[in-house]
């Protein structure tokens, strides 16, 4: 329930902005994994296209971001919309988890 005190751009700045910027720190670093690291558990198909979802999700995410300050917290974003970016963040996750644990078990 929201505060109906707080004026609604406010309340986007409070809660959309920190939110858009998880996700461009979320999606960077999981770039910067799939480029770096070569993922035995994943066919380089399917590496490449969680790659391409990624990069994909970035690019939506700025652009976001972008329509967010231009507006000057005017706009949200649909569930819709983040829902996807949600996914994709914990799929993301989940393979470097799988990854690390991989690593961890090789190495003992």
């Amino acid at each position: 329930m929201r505060d109906s005190n707080v004026p609604e751009p406010e309340l986007l700045k409070t809660v959309l902005q920190p939110l858009l910027e998880d996700f461009q720190y979320w999606f960077a670093r999981s770039r910067d994994f799939l480029e770096a690291e070569q993922l035995s558990f994943m066919s380089n198909q399917e590496q490449s296209d969680l790659l391409a979802r990624v990069k994909h999700a970035q690019e939506e995410v700025n652009t976001a971001k972008m329509l967010f300050i231009a507006t000057e917290a005017q706009v949200g974003i649909d569930m819709a919309t983040l829902m996807p970016w949600h996914q994709l963040v914990t799929e993301c996750w989940k393979v470097a988890m799988r990854f690390r644990t991989q690593q961890t078990n090789w190495h003992q």
